[in-house]
């Protein structure tokens, strides 16, 4: 019992001294708190919402830890009590022990006295006995009193540890408060930040207003001064052809005049005097007759001008008010259908807001929405005022410019200016007749060419796709293309039509077709055929291309377009008519002849066509406007398009032990991850697709769209392509013209097809129940599928598309995993995650259920895991700490760390082909090689200018995709054994 006693009392002395610790401790936060708050009070106001954020997390730590210390105090309060009655009753126990014993003594010793027959010895025996008795529990009864002298001490303690108590709870208290209180500045920031982030869009749809109306004015003061430059050079031709007039005439053109009058008998000389042709005149008047001739010729010449710059003007006009009243129509259009869509939008606002405020976050960008079309709106409103105003300003100056009355310009003319003017008429209509004619016969030439091209395009496809079926049955490759490009063809017609109700001009199918056919002859070029050597008959490109020397663009020789007559000119004569047949077909055989022909016949009006009028600014604009247009579409097209180019070696990069050879390019946005196999290359991408390319013709053979948001994660296997995106795992078969044949979600539902349709908003919303999927990955047979759903790995049966189970043991998110066979067929799923661990699952085949790990490595990361690479028995993982761990898979340990491998989060690692090398890349678009052996570095290169997101490697390649919208082919050279063998040498020499 002493020895009991004795415990006890050192458990108590532990337990103050571990609450003097705790209180310490507790000390030293508080002091941390109060630091951290004055440092709180000094940071910026663009800071507050992270300090809220760090403030609310360190209160509500320091309530746990404070709650924590309350709740062991009490706990040890109550086994004091407890001891103190323990030690009450046994000191109870002693006293009456001691008590009976001295009682039984001295009735022994009265009975020996009593006795006589009692000895000494007897009875110093019975003393003795006694004494020793009394002696022990004497003993017993000292440590027991000191016991209670120490229980007394830690009652007083017990007091202080009460206050300490109620302090802490007060603490706690306080704590609580000024949580409640962070949580309310923090609503009320949120929703300052909220009202000032609303306030800056209104401002700046403000300021986009303003810009467009200024742009607009901006147009519209260049459309008026290329006006006034118009009527300056007009008036600078007018004036250039009256000083012509002014220069002396020739007698020949006086007398031509003069003829005209004599001998017409109607004519009367404006003196009133008849003179006989046959009489001498009187002196004078021949020269009368020479002026008046000179004048009239004037009068009319001018006459002339006044009326052609009339005619033009009024031309001019009428085409400047027709395309603004066409720009009004296209105008009232838009506006109509922006407000029905705001009608739409509001509507759905409504229907939101009526449901509750829980809804409050939704209605958010709805509000944003109906901003924005208000804006749009009140500016097709304000183009629309514009164009009204333009149109009353062109009337306006169109009643002012009246000044020429062509009516009494005509009545006021005599005969011969008549005459004149009538032959100017009648040239001016003959020019615009034949200038029309000219027009409309090459409008019908390029409708022919049009039409022939894409008779002959089908014709070639229609041959190439018959070429083609027997070799895409030994080619999957060229069956999923085949079947992609007769899928693409099916939409063309549609597409088209759509394209031609615009203003902007479609492009002809052919293109396509040719786009298609090239690519599908170039992966024609891997088939090579084999056989005996046979006689030579008619090849399948002759078919395709006969009777052309170049190329599939010459049109074939039979081809008979409908063709005009060519305008005959006034001296043409006979032989242009004789000639006009055998002239019509060769220049439909030969584009390049027709085209010399309208150049001579554009020579021999040249003339006629000097004076036409130029197109006005409007149409000139317009015209511009649909050229760039144009370009931005075929632009945009072919960057779609994606395309493997060569980088051309440097002498730098010859000698380097990495070198890039090629890049993929057509991506619109980040490259997010990469797989691939010998022949193929796939590629996920935030564009929300994922591209099929072939690295033998170096061109991308499909893209795989309809993704809900980026493109996570990407895997192939035995000719199906896995895509992840935000909780959807989307299975595409690419032998069926790349359909999507079965969508996997993350709570392990499986829906036959695509069922997750794509989204405009870059907002990622999950569905109830489900959770964002990060990586997925195949086991070695491609027959079980692994996805990194939030904490867990959900398990997919890929012979059945069932999931079978789930992995989990981890408390973050699951960012990375490999999956690897052990001796006995087993698959090692290895798991790394946010909570800074790597674990390893045992996943027999048809276990059912939640599987736990069966080993946690450790040490663990500083930071999350971002990516894992096995090499045979050994396990490489890269991490946010900017460190690479090396671990051992059959003894389960650490082997070698560099904990500063990189400058920033290593991202991805893979394994160099074919030697023993490791390829690590990291966020700040750094690559660098490390021995496998030692993890000695081996070099390093600035790989790309982005953060490097994922590494692939085939037998041969490494590839890396990048945030720059690329992905780089990387070959390691020659330099690389070298390399690792002074590596090697170095490190033998070191360890002897």
């Amino acid at each position: 019992m002493t020895e009991r006693g004795h415990e006890e009392a050192e458990i108590e002395g532990q337990e103050g001294s571990d609450h003097e610790e705790g209180e310490e401790e507790e000390e030293e936060d508080e002091e941390e708190m109060e630091v951290e708050e004055s440092s709180d009070d000094s940071d910026s106001e663009s800071d507050e919402k992270d300090n809220f954020q760090a403030d609310l997390a360190n209160i509500t730590c320091e309530i746990a830890i404070k709650q924590k210390l309350i709740d062991e105090l009490e706990n040890s309060q109550r086994r004091l009590h407890t001891l103190k009655q323990q030690y009450e009753q046994k000191l109870m126990m002693l006293q009456c022990k001691i008590r009976d014993t001295q009682l039984e003594r001295d009735k022994v010793l009265q009975n020996m006295n009593t006795v006589e027959s009692g000895t000494d010895e007897k009875s110093r025996k019975i003393k003795t006995e006694y004494e020793k008795k009394l002696s022990v529990m004497n003993k017993e009864l000292q440590k027991l009193q000191s016991a209670q002298k120490e229980h007394a001490r830690l009652l007083k303690n017990q007091s202080q540890y009460e206050k300490q108590m109620k302090k802490l709870q007060m603490d706690v208290a306080e704590m609580k408060k000024t949580k409640v209180r962070l949580m309310k500045q923090m609503k009320e920031q949120q929703e300052k930040n909220r009202m000032n982030e609303s306030r800056r869009n209104r401002e700046i749809a403000t300021l986009k207003k303003d810009q467009r109306k200024q742009e607009h004015q901006l147009k519209l003061l260049e459309a008026q001064k290329r006006q006034q430059e118009l009527i300056l050079r007009r008036k600078t031709e007018e004036v250039t052809a009256l000083r012509r007039q002014a220069r002396p005439t020739s007698g020949k053109v006086v007398r031509k005049f003069l003829s005209d009058p004599v001998q017409d008998s109607s004519y009367r000389p404006p003196s009133g005097r008849l003179y006989s042709s046959g009489n001498a005149a009187p002196n004078g008047t021949r020269t009368s007759y020479r002026r008046s001739g000179i004048l009239s010729t004037r009068i009319a010449r001018n006459k002339w001008q006044s009326l052609e710059r009339r005619i033009t003007d009024v031309i001019m006009q009428r085409m400047t008010i027709s395309n603004m009243e066409a720009d009004m129509n296209r105008l009232l259009k838009q506006r109509e259908e922006l407000t029905k869509r705001k009608e739409k939008v509001i509507r759905k606002r409504e229907r939101l807001s009526r449901e509750g405020p829980e809804v409050e976050k939704a209605v958010l960008p709805i509000n944003e929405e109906v901003d924005a079309l208000t804006a749009n709106i009140d500016y097709i409103n304000d183009s629309i005022a514009d164009c009204q105003a333009n149109i009353m300003q062109m009337e306006e100056a169109k009643e002012e410019g009246d000044t020429v009355d062509i009516s009494a310009v005509i009545g006021s003319c005599t005969l011969n200016e008549t005459r004149f003017l009538l032959d100017h008429f009648m040239t001016m209509a003959i020019s615009k007749g034949l200038q029309a004619s000219q027009r409309e016969s090459q409008v019908k030439v390029m409708e022919g060419r049009l039409k022939q091209t894409e008779i002959t395009s089908a014709t070639q496809n229609q041959l190439l796709f018959h070429m083609l079926k027997e070799k895409a049955e030994f080619n999957p490759e060229l069956d999923a293309l085949l079947g992609n490009a007769l899928q693409e063809l099916g939409n063309i017609p549609a597409d088209n039509g759509d394209d031609s109700s615009s203003d902007e001009s479609a492009q002809s199918p052919s293109a396509d077709g040719n786009t298609v056919s090239s690519d599908l002859m170039k992966l024609c070029g891997e088939t090579k055929t084999r056989g005996k050597a046979r006689r030579r008959t008619t090849t399948q490109m002759e078919l395709l291309y006969a009777n052309s020397d170049s190329a599939p663009d010459a049109p074939p020789s039979d081809f008979s377009a409908p063709m005009l007559p060519l305008a005959e000119t006034p001296d043409g004569g006979g032989d242009m008519e004789t000639s006009g047949s055998s002239v019509r077909d060769y220049s439909a055989l030969s584009p390049g002849f027709s085209s010399k022909m309208g150049s001579i016949n554009g020579s021999r009006s040249s003339s006629v066509e000097r004076r036409a009028p130029e197109p006005s600014p409007l149409s000139r604009r317009k015209t511009y406007d649909k050229a760039h247009a144009a370009a931005e579409r075929a632009k945009v097209k072919e960057i779609k398009q994606g395309v493997i180019n060569p980088v051309p070696a440097t002498k730098s990069s010859r000698s380097a032990t990495l070198q890039c050879v090629h890049v993929a390019e057509g991506h619109s946005k980040a490259v997010l991850c990469v797989d691939c196999t010998d022949d193929l290359l796939f590629t996920g991408s935030k564009d929300r697709t994922c591209k099929v390319w072939n690295l033998v013709t170096g061109q991308e053979i499909m893209s795989l769209s309809g993704h809900q948001n980026n493109v996570v994660s990407v895997r192939y296997s035995s000719s199906l392509v896995f895509t992840v995106s935000t909780s959807y795992i989307k299975v595409w078969d690419i032998r069926d013209s790349a359909k999507c044949i079965r969508t996997l979600t993350s709570s392990g539902q499986v829906t036959v097809g695509d069922v997750s349709a794509s989204n405009t908003s870059r907002t990622v919303t999950i569905p109830a129940g489900e959770n964002q999927i990060n990586q997925i990955a195949l086991n070695p047979n491609g027959t079980v599928l692994y996805a990194a759903a939030g904490n867990s790995v959900r398990v997919w049966d890929l012979r059945r598309f069932a999931s079978t189970g789930k992995l989990i043991g981890h408390l973050g998110p699951v960012m990375c995993l490999t999956v690897d066979q052990s001796g006995n067929n087993q698959d090692l799923a290895i798991t790394g995650s946010k909570d800074h661990y790597i674990k390893l699952f045992d996943v027999t085949e048809g276990s059912l259920g939640s599987i736990g790990p069966t080993h946690n490595f450790e040490p663990p990361h500083y930071d999350g895991i971002e990516s894992l690479v096995v090499q045979g028995d050994i396990l490489f993982s890269g991490s946010r700490d900017n460190g690479i761990k090396k671990w051992d898979l059959d003894r389960k340990d650490l082997l070698q760390q560099v904990p500063n491998a990189h400058r920033d989060w290593v991202c991805a690692l893979g394994v160099v082909p074919g030697s023993p090398a490791l390829l690590s890349g990291c966020r700040g678009g750094v690559l660098k090689l490390w021995h496998t052996d030692t993890l000695g570095t081996l070099g390093e290169l600035k790989g790309h200018e982005s953060p490097i997101n994922g590494i692939s490697t085939n037998s041969s390649h490494l590839f890396t995709a990048s945030d720059d919208r690329t992905v780089k082919i990387w070959r390691a050279r020659g330099g690389l054994d070298s390399t690792l063998e002074t590596v090697d040498n170095a490190d033998e020499v070191a360890s002897n």
